[in-house]
C-alpha cells in the first residue's frame, strides 16, 4: 500500500524481467501535489507497513513542487542571530559498480532543457565558469566547480544534485535573507563560515546551495575550508573508544546479515544472474547502484542469464530499514555517534555562544558534508526516529534572541524542514513546563558540554577522557 502523500506510480514494462516505477506527482484536479517528504514517522499517512519503495522515493528526494517548511518559524518578538547549516550531498552517480553489468547511462553535465530544471541552473552555470580564479583552502582548488561529464564519473554530483541544493539556497534565502535580514546588505566573508569536505560532489552541492542563497553571488567573498574527515572533528579526530564502537557495530551489521535467509538468497540470485560469486557481489554494495536506477528511473541492469529486478531492490532496501531499527535498538552506534558528533557539535555551541555575546562574524555557517557526517548528529542528538539522510538532507541550528529579555537566547533545530527541537534528548521535556516555543541555548550547551559525556559513562567530563576511557 502506498501512502496517499506519495505521488501515483505508473508501471512502465521494460525488457524482459524488468518493472521500474515513475513518479508522478499529480492531484485530483490533475496540478501538482503537496510535497510527499516526511521527516519524522507519521502514523495517519505512513504506509501501515514498511514500504520500501515508499522509503527509496524519500530517499531520492526527486525535485519537485517547493516544499512545505518551518525554518524562521518565531513569535515576533524573537529576532534571528545566527543559522548553522549542516548539508548532504545532493543527488550523485554510484560509488560503486555491480560487476560485469553496464554502468547507468546518466549524463551529469548541466542542461537547461533537461528535467530537473531551475530558474538559476544556466546563471549558476555560469557564474560557475567565471570562477576559475576562486580561492579555496587546498586542495580544493584543484576540483571542478560544477559537475560535466556526459557520461557521470564515480560519485559524481548529478544535475539532479544540483538542482536540490539550488532549491534549498533558495528556501532559505526567501526565510533568513527576505524576511528575516540575517546578513546586511554590505555582507562581508567573515559572516560566512563555509566548510566541505574534498569530495567534487560536496564542494558542488555547497556552491549550488551558496548561489541560491546569496543575493549577490561575490567570488571574492566566498572562501570554502577543507575538511580531512567526514565527521568535521578537526584536530580532535583521534579517538579511540569511538573506533572501537564502530568495530562493534559493524560486527553488529556483520551478524544481523547473516541472519536474513532471504538477503543471501536474493544476493545469490543475483550473483548467478551477473555470473560472479556472491561474495563479490555483495562487495560490490549493489544497493548503492540499484538506487542510482531507480532514483533517475533507468531499468535495472541484465545479463545474458536475466535480469535485477524491482523484488531484489526491495528485499535489500527491506534489510537496510530493518538495519536502521536494529542500530537505534542496540545502542552502539548511538555510542559511536556520541564521540563522533562532539567535535562539530561543541564548534557549533561555541559559535553560537560568540553570537550570543554580539559578535557579528560567522552569522550563517554552511558545512557541505556527507549521509556518514549527519547520521551521528541526528542520533547524538536523540534524534532517532528521524529517517537516514536522503540526498540533498539538511540540518539546521538556528540561533534566536528574546527582543523582550535581550539577555535570553533560544535555539531550534530543523531537518529537512520540519522543526524537532522537541524530540531531541536535551529539551523533549522543557515544552511540558514551559510555553516557550523554542529550547534555552543553555540546554544545548549543557548537553553538548557535560550531557553527552554522561550519556556514555557518567564518569567522563570532557571529550579526551571520554574518548581514552576505560575500554579504550
Amino acid at each position: 500500500m502506498v501512502s496517499p502523500s506519495l505521488p501515483s506510480l505508473i508501471l512502465l514494462t521494460c525488457p524482459p524481467c524488468q518493472v521500474h516505477l515513475i513518479p508522478v506527482s499529480t492531484t485530483k484536479n490533475g496540478g501538482s501535489s503537496k510535497s510527499r517528504k516526511r521527516i519524522m514517522p507519521d502514523p495517519v499517512t505512513e504506509p501501515p507497513t514498511v514500504d520500501p519503495v515508499y522509503e527509496a522515493l524519500l530517499y531520492c528526494n526527486i525535485p519537485s513542487v517547493a516544499e512545505h517548511s518551518m525554518e524562521g518559524h518565531a513569535p515576533h518578538h524573537y529576532k534571528l542571530v545566527s543559522v548553522h547549516v549542516f548539508i548532504r550531498h545532493g543527488d550523485r552517480y554510484p560509488l560503486y559498480a555491480i560487476p560485469k553489468t553496464k554502468r547507468p547511462e546518466i549524463d551529469c553535465t548541466l542542461v537547461a532543457s533537461r528535467k530537473p530544471y531551475h530558474p538559476k541552473l544556466e546563471a549558476f552555470v555560469g557564474h560557475m565558469l567565471k570562477g576559475s580564479g576562486a580561492s579555496f583552502e587546498s586542495p580544493l582548488g584543484s576540483l571542478p566547480l560544477y559537475p560535466n561529464h556526459p557520461l557521470c564519473e564515480m560519485g559524481e554530483l548529478t544535475q539532479t544534485g544540483v538542482v536540490q541544493h539550488l532549491q534549498n539556497g533558495q528556501l532559505l534565502r526567501d526565510i533568513y535573507l527576505r524576511k528575516h535580514k540575517l546578513l546586511p546588505n554590505n555582507w562581508s566573508s567573515d559572516q560566512l563560515y563555509l566548510e566541505t569536505t574534498g569530495k567534487s560532489r560536496t564542494l558542488q552541492s555547497g556552491l549550488a546551495l551558496l548561489y541560491g542563497f546569496l543575493p549577490e553571488f561575490d567570488w571574492k567573498k566566498v572562501y570554502f575550508k577543507h575538511q580531512p574527515s567526514a565527521l568535521f572533528c578537526s584536530g580532535s579526530c583521534y579517538c579511540p573508544l569511538r573506533n572501537q564502537y564502530l568495530e562493534k557495530e559493524q560486527r553488529r551489521q556483520y551478524l544481523l546479515r547473516l541472519k536474513n535467509s532471504d538477503l543471501e538468497r536474493t544476493y545469490g540470485e543475483m550473483a548467478k544472474i551477473v555470473d560472479i560469486p556472491t561474495k563479490q557481489l555483495r562487495a560490490a554494495n549493489p544497493i548503492d547502484s540499484m538506487l542510482c536506477h531507480f532514483c533517475h528511473n533507468v531499468s535495472f541492469p541484465c545479463s545474458r542469464s536475466g535480469c535485477l529486478g524491482m523484488e531484489h531492490f526491495k528485499v535489500i532496501k527491506t534489510h537496510q530499514i530493518e538495519d536502521e531499527r536494529e542500530r537505534h535498538e542496540k545502542l552502539l552506534y548511538f555510542g559511536y555517534s556520541l564521540l563522533g558528533a562532539h567535535p562539530i557539535l561543541n564548534q557549533t555551541v561555541n559559535r553560537m555562544q560568540r553570537a550570543a555575546l554580539g559578535w557579528r562574524d560567522e552569522l550563517f555557517t554552511l558545512y557541505s558534508a556527507h549521509d556518514v557526517t549527519l547520521s551521528p548528529i541526528l542520533s547524538a542528538l536523540g534524534l532517532l526516529e528521524a529517517r537516514f539522510p536522503r540526498f540533498a538532507a539538511r540540518l539546521v541550528f538556528e540561533l534566536w534572541q528574546d527582543r523582550q529579555k535581550p539577555s535570553e537566547h533560544s535555539v531550534r533545530i530543523l531537518y529537512n524542514g520540519a522543526d524537532v527541537t522537541f524530540h531531541t534528548s536535551f529539551c523533549h521535556d522543557f515544552h511540558k513546563h514551559s510555553p516557550k516555543p523554542m529550547c534555552p541555548l543553555e540546554n544545548l550547551v549543557r548537553f553538548v558540554k557535560r550531557d553527552m559525556f554522561v550519556a556514555l559513562d557518567g564518569s567522563s567530563t570532557n571529550y579526551y577522557d571520554a574518548c581514552h576511557g576505560e575500554g579504550a
